[in-house]
């Protein structure tokens, strides 16, 4: 009886190790590295990816801060959108115009979820930190081409 529960404690041990190899190393939010967010977001928010890599098929997780104030107007993503306020004060609405007062406001803690295709907007009150985790790759249409930064970036050029 111990040989057999010696070899099951092996077996787990060595499963654990394989399985610790495979996990990416934590991370406290103090050692998160941030850089500019890409430019289909308006300008001032900064962007540190977690995991996995947006722009490719698979899971990512990335974070997003953003200033108080920042405005980000109607659009959709082709995929399901997954959203947690680590910080701050988030406003989530569903729609296709952004409007403040058709908002839910979020606080650290409070979980959104947007499903693929559904238009939705977002705005920060304070300085606010969101996680923003689903499969990729990531893609966001705005509902007025107008709104999308990118197109505003080359009409300014």
């Amino acid at each position: 009886m111990q040989t057999s529960t010696l070899s099951l404690v092996l077996l787990l041990v060595g499963a654990t190790g394989a399985l610790a190899d495979d996990m990416k190393m934590p991370v406290n939010a103090s050692q998160v590295e941030w850089g500019p967010a890409p430019n289909f977001v308006p300008e001032g928010a900064q962007i540190a990816v977690l995991s996995g890599d947006p722009s490719k098929d698979g899971l990512y997780v990335v974070r997003l801060k953003l200033p108080a104030g920042y405005k980000i107007a109607a659009h959709n993503h082709p995929t399901t959108e997954m959203v947690t306020v680590i910080s701050g004060d988030f406003h989530i609405g569903m729609g296709d115009k952004l409007d403040e007062q058709k908002t839910t406001l979020l606080t650290a803690g409070g979980y959104a979820e947007a499903p693929a295709k559904m238009n939705h907007f977002a705005w920060a009150s304070s300085p606010t930190i969101v996680q923003v985790h689903g499969q990729g790759p990531f893609a966001i249409t705005y509902v007025d081409p107008a709104d999308d930064p990118r197109i505003k970036s080359q009409a300014s050029k």
